[in-house]
């Protein structure tokens, strides 16, 4: 009886939705919104960027004139007191330090200069400029400082996943010798490194960046010997940063496999590997991408211990020469460059971000 109801009962029969000319399905309406979320989130960033850039300038300008000591009053005790009017005034146009002029004028007068590109002239590398010295040893701390962070922050991230993964075994020891690692400061450890593999054993060079009998370029003997003189301080900046990266991606490791759809995940019986990858260290990695992007933005600052050790001829070596020095123009383009790096990463970690989890373009 049931049955002859049912095959009775008159059947619904699916009609096609038509959509106006123009529309979209959801599918395509919704991946274009969130591409628009993206687009204008990114563009958000990069106007606060761009405010940040007006105010880093302004403080660039403002703090090295708070400091004590004259740039002009140096380079003139360099000349032995003995100069010119005509060379004084050449002097105060090249370091940007102007007799009767107040500090409105002289800022003015910074902002239009490097509108121009013209960072002015170095005082302790005189005659050369701001922009050639920086430009000179700006591939020296790029080189070894973000080869550097780029293996520091890979191993670490890698090491932190197994140690969350395998939390409770015998890797967990792995975790406070690396903190251990990560306390000590970086010129201390750069010191033992150099009096047990340089001065000790002789496996290294002492300081430097390249051998003195060979010409800077890209021939085979430089190669050599600058990957030589780098390896003791690359492996001071690793040793003493990648038990930061480790414990970090563990601590978010761990909370992330508790998550829901780690769970579910596993219940369904994914592979491993894949749960591990795609489900947890996916939005665990998040907050060190953060991190990696500030610390890429100060690879062009150099490690300033490190490279003081060392003596590397970088431009965290640079820096240190112009404050030793009072090189007001240096101090300023050294600034203005660390600066600038640090904005264009963060804008590139917000970018990354914004892929990687669409809800914070959402959110925003």
């Amino acid at each position: 009886m049931l049955d002859l109801v049912l095959r009775s009962a008159p059947t619904a029969t699916a009609r096609p939705v038509r959509l106006p000319l123009g529309a979209s399905g959801p599918r395509w309406g919704g991946a274009g919104r969130r591409r628009g979320g993206r687009v204008r989130f990114v563009a958000r960033r990069a106007g606060l960027s761009a405010a940040t850039l007006v105010a880093a300038v302004t403080l660039d300008f403002l703090l090295p004139r708070m400091m004590p000591g004259n740039p002009l009053a140096s380079e003139l005790l360099r000349l032995g007191g003995r100069a010119s009017p005509g060379t004084i005034r050449v002097l105060q146009n090249a370091f940007g330090v102007h007799a009767g002029q107040g500090l409105a004028g002289q800022y003015v007068a910074f902002w239009a200069q490097l509108l121009h590109g013209n960072l002015g002239v170095s005082i302790t590398y005189f005659p050369s400029s701001v922009s050639a010295v920086i430009a000179q040893s700006l591939p020296w701390s790029v080189c070894l400082v973000g080869v550097a962070t780029v293996l520091s922050f890979g191993l670490g991230t890698a090491l932190g996943v197994v140690a969350a993964w395998r939390r409770g075994t015998w890797f967990d020891a792995v975790v406070p010798a690396t903190g251990l690692l990560a306390s000590v400061p970086y010129f201390w450890t750069g010191l033992v490194v150099l009096t047990v593999f340089a001065a000790g054993l002789h496996w290294f060079p002492l300081s430097g960046g390249s051998s003195a009998t060979t010409t800077v370029g890209w021939n085979w003997p430089f190669v050599v010997s600058a990957v030589d003189h780098a390896v003791l301080p690359a492996a001071t900046i690793v040793a003493s940063s990648v038990g930061i990266w480790l414990l970090g991606m563990r601590n978010m490791m761990v909370a992330s496999m508790a998550e829901d759809h780690v769970l579910l995940a596993e219940a369904k019986g994914l592979p491993t590997r894949r749960v591990l990858l795609a489900y947890a260290a996916r939005t665990a990695v998040l907050p060190n991408v953060a991190s990696l992007a500030v610390s890429l933005g100060f690879v062009v600052g150099g490690a300033v211990l490190t490279e003081i050790v060392f003596s590397y001829p970088g431009i965290g070596f640079v820096l240190f020469n112009a404050v030793s020095n009072d090189d007001l123009p240096l101090m300023q383009g050294v600034f203005l460059v660390i600066t600038v790096a640090v904005l264009a990463a963060n804008l590139m970690a917000d970018a990354v971000y914004a892929v990687l989890d669409p809800r914070i373009a959402q959110a925003s």
